[in-house]
């Protein structure tokens, strides 16, 4: 099985291309991107050494197939997918923040809890939480983004006080994030599946705000199996989950947690093939198809360049 994991294509009218920690993203005409999803896989802000077969078609497929969904919701940036890797879509200009939302204290919240702390970006956190609880009233935690290391955690108030997104569109872009998270929760529900937390971006073309790059996916989102749920939350026991928390964690028991100085372990091809067949189970439980897999033994490169020249000759 074979990983992308570096492309360097050089489309017709091409403007620029950006390289983030997954996304290839090239600039065409300063009107369209095309955003090539590879099979990095990235935690703790850190891109591990080796790639995983297929994550970039799950990641892609899961992000379209939403974009679809909630497009009555809020328009979005996307086209086409030209090709199980890839999607085209307007050239936005994106907000300097992620808008975060919570359901359910777990995770990066759950540890900032479990430190002793009761406020999240200004927002108040009840007593008395355990690990996995849901929260009365999904909570709205945003990040800033960051172009190189880590995204800091920002309150409202900051965004607003900084001009980081005026006070009108920052309402806006929490009315569609509650409007969002309530649509892939009901969908994700559908499935047997809770949507924990997730993050959205946004960015504009004129007046106009657009969602932008991916959404409801494994790398952006955290899934629970719903069979069990309670049960294991009184129990003080771990949810069964889907996301790429279990990457985080093979990483935090062989010592890494991205910070200076520490080695990323050894990844093995059992490893790379576990986390392949995980966000393939994501795929098929969220979406509730059989995932069809890409031709990955000829040349990935050349199909996907093909794919994409093909599609803006149509434009």
């Amino acid at each position: 099985m074979k990983a992308v994991v570096k492309t360097n294509f050089n489309f017709p009218k091409q403007v620029s291309l950006y390289e983030g920690k997954v996304r290839d993203v090239y600039n065409i005409e300063d009107k369209y991107l095309a955003m090539v999803v590879s099979d990095r896989i990235s935690a703790f802000d850190v891109v591990l050494p080796k790639g995983i077969p297929f994550k970039g078609q799950v990641l892609n497929q899961i992000a379209a197939k939403f974009l679809d969904a909630t497009a009555d919701i809020v328009p979005n940036w996307k086209l086409a997918t030209p090709d199980p890797m890839v999607t085209v879509g307007r050239k936005c200009e994106p907000f300097k923040v992620e808008m975060v939302i919570r359901g359910y204290l777990a995770g990066s919240s759950w540890r900032e809890y479990k430190a002793g702390s009761r406020t999240l970006c200004g927002v108040a956190l009840p007593e008395g939480m355990v690990e996995n609880q849901k929260f009365p009233t999904p909570i709205i935690t945003p990040t800033t983004k960051a172009d190189e290391g880590h995204d800091e955690n920002i309150s409202k108030e900051e965004i607003i006080s900084q001009g980081l997104v005026s006070k009108e569109d920052y309402e806006q872009l929490e009315k569609y994030t509650y409007a969002l998270f309530q649509r892939g929760t009901e969908i994700a529900a559908k499935q047997g599946l809770i949507l924990v937390d997730t993050k959205y971006e946004f960015g504009k073309v004129g007046d106009k705000i657009y969602l932008i790059d991916e959404i409801h996916t494994p790398d952006s989102s955290r899934y629970f199996y719903a069979e069990g749920y309670e049960e294991r939350l009184k129990n003080g026991e771990k949810q069964r989950q889907l996301s790429k928390e279990f990457v985080r964690e093979w990483l935090m028991e062989n010592g890494f947690q991205g910070k200076e100085g520490q080695q990323v372990p050894e990844m093995t091809e059992e490893f790379i093939a576990q986390v392949s067949e995980r966000y393939i189970e994501l795929y098929e439980c969220i979406v509730g198809e059989k995932f069809v897999k890409a031709d990955s033994e000829n040349d990935i490169e050349k199909r996907i360049e093909t794919n994409v020249v093909d599609f803006f000759k149509t434009l």
